[in-house]
């Protein structure tokens, strides 16, 4: 065949028209995809000798030349050309260029529709296993953080209002914890993905006798498919690996929302490291954290990604359509996407700085303590809808008397709400009295933020 011509060409009257041949390709970004192709490629070509469908001395050679076309293009000196339409052709064709008829024998009992879907599982499986990297590097980070501030108390918020006190320990933790489940979902969207399509054939197998097992085995997958129309046809598991990144997204969305908030003059709870901040084009005094806010802003990427790949899948008829080669941009973006944020969120855990002092003067704004009140009302045998109306009317009594916390009234106006309030009340009207008072597991204070410390640092190592 000549250069660029492809062997379906023979079916159809004349060439390609230009337009089309540059609507078509998707060369121009699934060559990523380059080295798992060949892997796979040298994968299926060990089979059929294996089968006595090649000799073994043109397995060799085949081999031979998929490896020096990997290393062509993995130095760059592999040039690209658009009509072969995609990484799969383009291999094929430089493998024909390079060895002859050895070459043409490669695509035996194959088909692109179950190479891509090989490629992009091996792609994926790879890429996993360094999104989760990242994940683990940035628990790391808030875990050290979080090492730094056990007694630290900072205010909690429900609806944006004071609600209670907490350490800084336990707020860090909060976001090693969503991470935690970020990762394990991941875990389980490869082993999902991790069985094998080749020899699945372009929709119903093959007449050959291919020995997909061995393939699954060559390629290190746990399995084969086992519907070779479901084999090639679906993407669920490119809906799932960007549903997984899309749950990391809005994790990390919520962190730099808070801390977009920290930094304000209006909190002034965090000052971010000048490295990491922006200055105005206009305005001299301002250091803005731009790079949380594209942090937040790049969330709407990964779920526009989500979006489109559902939307392909939807109304899809059975078996292969053309309208999955578009699967890899939004897996792609989506991953690459996850991998720059987490990067980046890791660096900015890593070099912002908790003003602890300016946290610690405002500790006493908000009224935190007033749940531990009720609950110190209940320990004294008052029904907790009853204490909670009792501590409610304290509180209106400070904002009328311009009084800012419950310890600045005297018993004598406690006890006419309530009898049972003695003097030992003021013991647990302080934010960090509270926190220190925290009885239940998983809550928010010195103690059990040194053992999730504890606990995070073993099981980071686990990950």
């Amino acid at each position: 065949m000549a250069h660029g011509e492809k062997s379906w060409e023979k079916r159809l009257a004349g060439g390609a028209d230009d337009l089309a041949i540059d609507f078509v390709e998707s060369l121009s970004y699934d060559r990523r995809l380059y080295k798992y192709d060949i892997v796979g490629s040298i994968a299926h070509a060990e089979m059929l000798a294996a089968q006595n469908l090649i000799t073994r001395s043109e397995f060799g050679e085949i081999k031979k030349g998929l490896l020096e076309i990997a290393d062509q293009i993995g130095t760059g000196r592999f040039t690209f050309d658009k009509r072969q339409e995609d990484i799969h052709m383009a291999v094929e064709a430089a493998l024909i260029a390079k060895i002859g008829e050895p070459g043409k024998k490669l695509h035996t009992g194959r088909s692109r529709n179950d190479q891509v879907a090989t490629d992009i599982r091996l792609w994926m499986r790879d890429q996993i296993e360094i999104i989760q990297t990242y994940i683990s590097q940035l628990q790391l980070a808030l875990v050290r953080k979080a090492e730094k501030h056990t007694e630290d108390i900072l205010p909690v918020y429900t609806h944006l209002q004071r609600a209670q006190p907490a350490t800084l320990a336990s707020y860090l933790l909060s976001f090693t914890e969503m991470l935690a489940r970020d990762w394990s979902r991941l875990k389980d969207c490869r082993k999902r993905l991790n069985v094998c399509p080749l020899g699945s054939g372009a929709a119903a197998g093959s007449t050959l006798p291919l020995d997909r097992e061995m393939s699954a085995k060559l390629l290190g997958f746990e399995d084969i498919t086992y519907n070779s129309i479901d084999a090639v046809s679906d993407r669920d598991f490119c809906a799932e690996f960007i549903f997984c990144c899309s749950l990391i997204s809005a994790h990390l969305s919520r962190l730099a929302e808070d801390w977009i908030l920290f930094a304000s003059s209006e909190f002034a709870f965090i000052r971010i490291d000048d490295a990491y901040c922006t200055s105005s084009s206009m305005m001299p005094q301002k250091r803005n954290p731009d790079l949380l806010e594209l942090i937040r802003g790049k969330t709407g990427s990964v779920y526009g990604a989500l979006i489109g790949m559902l939307t392909i899948l939807k109304a899809q008829p059975s078996s292969y359509n053309r309208d999955l080669q578009e699967d890899k941009l939004h897996v792609f973006s989506a991953s690459d996407v996850i991998e720059s944020c987490l990067r980046m969120a890791r660096a900015i855990v890593e070099h912002t700085a908790f003003q602890t002092k300016k946290i610690a003067d405002g500790l006493d704004e908000g009224f935190l303590d007033a749940t531990a009140m009720a609950e110190y009302l209940v320990g004294r045998g008052v029904p907790f809808r009853e204490a909670h109306g009792i501590v409610g009317s304290l509180v209106a009594l400070c904002e009328k008397e311009g009084k800012k916390r419950l310890a600045d009234l005297p018993i004598e106006q406690m006890r006419a709400a309530c009898e049972k309030i003695e003097n030992e009340v003021y013991s647990v009207l302080n934010p960090a009295g509270v926190c220190k008072n925290y009885k239940t597991l998983g809550a928010a204070g010195p103690e059990n933020a040194r053992a999730q410390i504890r606990y995070w640092k073993e099981k980071i190592k686990e990950q």
